[in-house]
Parts: C-alpha cells; sequence; structure tokens
C-alpha cells in the first residue's frame, strides 16, 4: 500500500492541508456554537438568525467558513435557508416541541433521577410552563386575574416622581404612604397593628428568610408542618439548620400535642407554619386551635413565623383571622405580599416581626439594603384609589368555582382510591392517589405530553408524600385544562399496580 508521507509534500501543499483542517475544526465550532445559541433560545423557532457577511464579520472567519457551518446546521434540521431572505431557525414539528414519546423534557428525565434536586425539580418545572406545558404544577396563580394596566398607569405616572427621590427613598423600614396602607388594610381585616412594626420586604419570601435569620442560629432545630410549602424547608436547610417535620391534619391543621412534644423533647428554637389555607393542602386553621397554639408557644417561648400570603384569599363570608391576632407576647412574626392577589411582578410583601423587629429590620439592610420605591408606590396608590376588594371578591369567586370544578373533574378522571383536599381558600388541590402510582413517575409521564403537576415528593425531606400531588386550579377551566387533567388520569390508571421501575 502506497502512503504519503507529509515529509515529501510540497510546502504548500503542507500549508494548504493544515489551513483546510483547520477550517473543518472552524466551521464545527461556529456551527455548535449557533446550535448551542437556539438550544437555549437566545435564537427561537422562526427567527432569522445573523447573516453570512455579519457572522463572518462578528467571528472574524471567512465567508466560506461561515456557509460550510449553515450548511452543516441546514443537514442537522436547525436551521433553514429561505430565498432572498437569509437562513431562519427551523420550527419544531408539534409533537418534538410538546414532548414526544421517546424523547422526554428535561424535568421528566430529572424525575427520573437517583436523586431528587429540589430546587432544580421546581426551577425546570417553571421552564417547561415558560414553553407551554399546561401549569397544573405553577405555584403561582393564573397572570390573567391581576390589574396590570391600572398598576403600569400608577407606576408610568410616578416614574419621575421616583427618580427625583434619591437613593435613600426606599430604605427599610419602606415607603411610609405603603405602610399605612398595609396597616389600613390589616384593621379593615380586624387585625389592629402599629404601623412602625411593619417592614416591607422585596416579597413574603425575603419576609420570611428575614424572620427566619432573626429568630435562631445555624444549627437550630425548626419545626413545620408536614407537609409543607417546599420552599420553607428550602430555607431553613440553606441557613444551615435542621428541619423536624410535624404530623399535620388535613382539615385541623398541625399536630398541637405532637409539636409540644418536639419543643420538649428536641429544643424546637421556632415554627414556621401558615395556618390559612395551606400550601398544598388548603385547610383553614380554627380560631381555637390558632389562639391554642399561640398560646403552647408562649408557654415555652418559642416563636413562629406565620406565612399567610393566600390570607386575603377565602372562599367563606368571614375575613380569617391570623395567629397575630392572639399574639400578645411579641412571638407571631407574620409575613404576608401582594404577590398572590395583587402583583406578582412587583415582589412586594412586608412583616410584622413582634419583639424581633429591630433585628429583622437589620438584616433588610445587611441583606438587600432596600426594597425598590417605585413598585412600593405603584401599589400604596392602588390600595388608595381603586377597588382592591371588588378585585378580590372576583377573584375568589373564580377560584372557589374552579376549586369545585378541579376537584370534581379528579374524581371523575382519576382510578378509584384517588382522594383530594377541600380547599378553603387559596388555589392549590392535594391529590391522594392510589397505591401503586408513583408521584414523580406520573410527573414524568405527564411531562413527555406537556402536562405539568406538583410531585407530592418535594413537600417534604422524606417519601411520605410519593403518592401525592398538587394542582394548580387558578387558571381559568378551558377544554385544554380539561383535557390534561383527564390524560392525567388515564396516566395514574395506568400506573396503579405498576410502580416505577416494573414491566
Amino acid at each position: 500500500m502506497f502512503v504519503l508521507s507529509a515529509a515529501r509534500l510540497h510546502p504548500y501543499t503542507r500549508q494548504k492541508i493544515a489551513h483546510e483542517r483547520e477550517t473543518v475544526k472552524l466551521y464545527e465550532t461556529l456551527a455548535a456554537y449557533i446550535a448551542s445559541q437556539i438550544a437555549q433560545g437566545v435564537i427561537r423557532e422562526g427567527e432569522k438568525i445573523p447573516s453570512v457577511r455579519q457572522t463572518s464579520q462578528h467571528h472574524n472567519l471567512s465567508v466560506s467558513t461561515v456557509i460550510r457551518a449553515f450548511l452543516l446546521l441546514e443537514s442537522q434540521g436547525l436551521i433553514e435557508s429561505r430565498p432572498q431572505s437569509g437562513y431562519f431557525v427551523r420550527r419544531k414539528p408539534a409533537m418534538q416541541a410538546a414532548g414526544a414519546a421517546g424523547e422526554p423534557l428535561a424535568p421528566a428525565e430529572l424525575a427520573r433521577g437517583a436523586t431528587l434536586d429540589t430546587s432544580e425539580f421546581v426551577l425546570t418545572t417553571l421552564r417547561s410552563i415558560n414553553q407551554g406545558s399546561v401549569p397544573l404544577g405553577s405555584p403561582y396563580p393564573d397572570p390573567a386575574v391581576f390589574p396590570w394596566a391600572r398598576l403600569n398607569q400608577y407606576a408610568n405616572s410616578l416614574a419621575r416622581r421616583v427618580g427625583q427621590m434619591g437613593m435613600t427613598a426606599d430604605l427599610p423600614p419602606g415607603n411610609p404612604e405603603l405602610i399605612r396602607q398595609i396597616a389600613r388594610r390589616h384593621l379593615e381585616n380586624g387585625l389592629p397593628v402599629d404601623a412602625s412594626e411593619i417592614i416591607v420586604t422585596t416579597g413574603a419570601t425575603e419576609a420570611l428568610n428575614l424572620c427566619l435569620q432573626a429568630v435562631a442560629p445555624p444549627g437550630s432545630v425548626i419545626a413545620v408542618e408536614s407537609p409543607t410549602y417546599y420552599a420553607l424547608i428550602q430555607a431553613i436547610e440553606r441557613m444551615g439548620m435542621q428541619v423536624l417535620e410535624i404530623d399535620t391534619d388535613p382539615v385541623q391543621g398541625i399536630d398541637l400535642a405532637a409539636l409540644e412534644r418536639a419543643i420538649v423533647e428536641n429544643g424546637v428554637a421556632a415554627c414556621m407554619v401558615m395556618p390559612n389555607f395551606q400550601n398544598p393542602l388548603g385547610f383553614q386553621m380554627s380560631d381555637e386551635r390558632k389562639r391554642a397554639m399561640v398560646a403552647l408557644l408562649a408557654r415555652h417561648d418559642v416563636p413562629v413565623i406565620e406565612n399567610d400570603v393566600y390570607h386575603e384569599l377565602y372562599y367563606g363570608d368571614v375575613h380569617p383571622t391570623s395567629l397575630k391576632n392572639y399574639d400578645t407576647q411579641g412571638l407571631v412574626l407574620h409575613c404576608n405580599s401582594f404577590s398572590k392577589t395583587l402583583s406578582p411582578a412587583n415582589r412586594i410583601g412586608w412583616a410584622l416581626p413582634g419583639r424581633y423587629r429591630a433585628q429583622v429590620e437589620k438584616l433588610k439592610f445587611l441583606n438587600t439594603l432596600n426594597t425598590p420605591a417605585l413598585p412600593q408606590l405603584a401599589i400604596a396608590e392602588y390600595l388608595q384609589n381603586d377597588g382592591y376588594d371588588y378585585h378580590l371578591r372576583k377573584v375568589r369567586k373564580a377560584y372557589a368555582q374552579q376549586a369545585s370544578i378541579m376537584a370534581s373533574a379528579v374524581r371523575r378522571f382519576f382510578p378509584a382510591g384517588t382522594s383530594v383536599s377541600t380547599p378553603a381558600g387559596g388555589y392549590v388541590l392535594w391529590v391522594n392517589l392510589p397505591d401503586g402510582v408513583r408521584a414523580l413517575e406520573l410527573y414524568a409521564r405527564a411531562q413527555e405530553r406537556g402536562i405539568s403537576v406538583g410531585a407530592g415528593n418535594i413537600f417534604a425531606t422524606g417519601d411520605a408524600f410519593q403518592h401525592c400531588i398538587r394542582l394548580n386550579y387558578s387558571y381559568r377551566w378551558t377544554p385544554e385544562v380539561e383535557a390534561a387533567v383527564r390524560t392525567l388520569g388515564l396516566l395514574a390508571g395506568e400506573l396503579v399496580g405498576h410502580p416505577a421501575g416494573s414491566t
């Protein structure tokens, strides 16, 4: 066999071959880069990509190298050439975009993994919703119910004035007019508060985190309801504290006897609870049990952080009380926000930290310095001038109707042995599935069909709720939503008696 030695080649020929090899590497590298931009959504389906000449100039490559990269991408089905127009990102077939069988979406792959990272799980679920999944697994309410136009009008008219206020206008504790409006709102709802106790925060999440930092050092034991909202578990663990889960009844709420035993035996430093329309169970603690819980904690001098973000979303005729109503020793740190009722985008919350007020205000300043003034003022203007109560009545009526429809649909479409919660407010339904139906496997199969659900595993530290899911019913009931619930029921039926991994 004849072998051509490089040493015998003419220098020009060797240079040409080296150039061609380098060119191959360059055009493949460029194609891979453009493909990654498409995969990340920087360049979306149907959008035009930079022209050959622009790409050549931006990447300092020859026109021929760029053309070869574009041809490679075209052969891979990522882009297409349109005469007289250039190259565009090719649209995917509908089944592929929604997650065809055999090509699971990233969330489905995550759910089937060996371990479950709750933060990554929630984030990938939200991304799948942004990409078009039916949002039954969303933790957020339907954005269509919020008065965006009015809030934007106030924000636009206030923008110039806010710009002239300077950097100190939005320092803790927050905008005085918003604080006044919050205090008035509490007063109207039966909770007289001292306005000087209120600290405005960037959403309820910051309020909860600040209060947790204020009441306990790292290593402390924090008692929570079980199941509970996953963000509370994450906050506790992120601060180096220990989560202690207390059994919680779907009607009555946290087991007070078990809580007292935990305080005595485990040295509980604080509690974090949701007494009104708890996420995910949806119950409302009775006034008697709220009073008893506050009295119990007072006997042991244990603070409680009250997450009351669903407080205004009640279905009954009477506004619910809070733990704060029964607090006489400053042990209840009440956290709330407008994100679930008025505007999630503005991220405005507040805390009533009781005896821990000074620590919370200091931590607010050290952690985030301030809360932006413009959204504070816009919400204050809305509360003063618009029909907040009228808006809330419409939302409550819609959610109550949709809760009934969703519960009926689950009973109709899901297999025998399924049971559902009875929410007294809020917008989530807790579903107990029959034996054999693993929530993570149902989640994965649903994702493959463009449907998101909240797997029960993320609402506890162990596997106690691996047969449960949480469904969001805040979105308007449509044929698409009904079809998604029906599909979930069929998938659950297929899994009965066939646990994940069985054949």
